[in-house]
């Protein structure tokens, strides 16, 4: 993902991956230089706050790769992360990795299509996008896309997966059944995280420009844009497709709510700092914002049309990328311990993450 101060992006065991800048930015703003990892139970030991939500377990994943997108298969039960130049595949519930999908350059964007039994991954330095089998885990094949490809999504409505190409600024349209590419849209800016509201809409964040662009599923065009003023800088996105209510995170500290219908900016909520994703719950009404300053924005949709702000629920710094369970309501964040370089080189990050620290926060009720 990009981050509000476009710097540029470069991939690579060695290189800044984009959560690296992410963990670097929330950490040097708030002038910390070793993140401290509090014990799970520790933190489990908090009293919970008006949403509930509080630290479940913390599960160690190891590695020394800088991380980005999460992605949850609630009927396996399998929490997908982006880790650099692979794919780390943990079941959730003994906290065990069971799977590593390898030999990538640099990845972003996991998404699942479950009726072809098969998984996508945008690996953006190689400007393409990975598939492999979802009970197995084996890659199969691979579909080529835009350098840096990022963001994803798989549309049920068209049985198409929309690829989000950041610095190339457009889409790579990708039949899901065959793996052969079928089209290529051009965005208008650098894009960010897509949805789908499973009805022939794919609705994309545009970060240079402020915007969200709705998109024909089944043609391919763009067929509405829509500012997002005051908010600026979007990242994560989510929906509410019953209601067509989208939530967008932006950069400067507000959640963008739009109606689907108007294209109306409908609220503006404040969030944390840093925020990288967000996600909708239908079950409880909660959308979330994490961020990477170390908190987790809580919002209820009290009715379509008005939101509150519950809390900002305490988790690590750096744990700005999420995923979902809808069916536990539980939230599954991602982070590591990162320290400062003293006088590092030009041109690099100044932070470098300590190895073995990776792990997974399980946030529930």
């Amino acid at each position: 993902m990009h981050q509000q101060s476009r710097l540029p992006k470069i991939y690579g065991v060695a290189a800044v991956c984009l959560a690296a800048i992410f963990c670097a930015t929330a950490l040097f703003a708030l002038g910390h230089t070793p993140v401290t990892r509090p014990s799970a139970a520790t933190a489990t030991a908090l009293p919970a706050g008006p949403s509930g939500y509080h630290l479940l377990k913390s599960i160690p994943v190891g590695g020394d790769t800088f991380w980005d997108y999460l992605k949850f298969d609630p009927t396996s039960r399998r929490l997908f992360i982006s880790h650099g130049t692979h794919c780390v595949v943990l079941d959730i519930d003994s906290g065990k990795v069971v799977g590593d999908i390898t030999g990538m350059q640099g990845i972003h964007g996991i998404v699942l299509a479950p009726e072809f039994n098969r998984g996508f991954i945008t690996d953006g330095r190689a400007a393409k996008v990975v598939i492999f089998d979802l009970k197995t885990l084996q890659v199969t094949g691979s579909a080529p896309a835009d350098p840096d490809a990022d963001g994803i999504v798989y549309d049920p409505a068209s049985k198409r997966v929309f690829t989000m190409n950041g610095d190339s600024q457009s889409s790579t349209v990708i039949d899901a059944s065959s793996g052969n590419v079928v089209g290529k849209i051009e965005l208008g800016g650098k894009p960010e995280f897509p949805v789908a509201d499973g009805k022939g809409h794919v609705y994309a964040n545009i970060e240079s420009t402020s915007e969200i662009v709705e998109i024909d599923s089944n043609t391919m065009k763009i067929t509405r844009r829509w500012p997002l003023a005051p908010a600026q800088s979007p990242s994560g996105l989510a929906i509410d497709a019953e209601h067509g209510i989208l939530f967008s995170g932006c950069h400067n500290k507000m959640m963008a709510i739009v109606d689907v219908n108007t294209g109306k900016v409908i609220a503006t909520p404040a969030i944390g700092q840093g925020v990288d994703a967000t996600r909708f719950d239908p079950g409880t009404g909660y959308a979330f914002s994490s961020n990477g300053d170390g908190t987790l924005t809580v919002i209820h949709e009290d009715s379509p049309t008005q939101f509150s702000v519950v809390e900002n629920v305490a988790t690590e710094r750096g744990a700005r990328t999420m995923a979902l369970d809808p069916t536990t309501h539980q939230i599954f964040l991602a982070t590591a311990q990162v320290t400062r370089i003293e006088n590092p080189p030009p041109h690099t990050r100044p932070f470098k993450m300590v190895p073995g620290s990776f792990h997974v926060l399980v946030f529930g009720k």
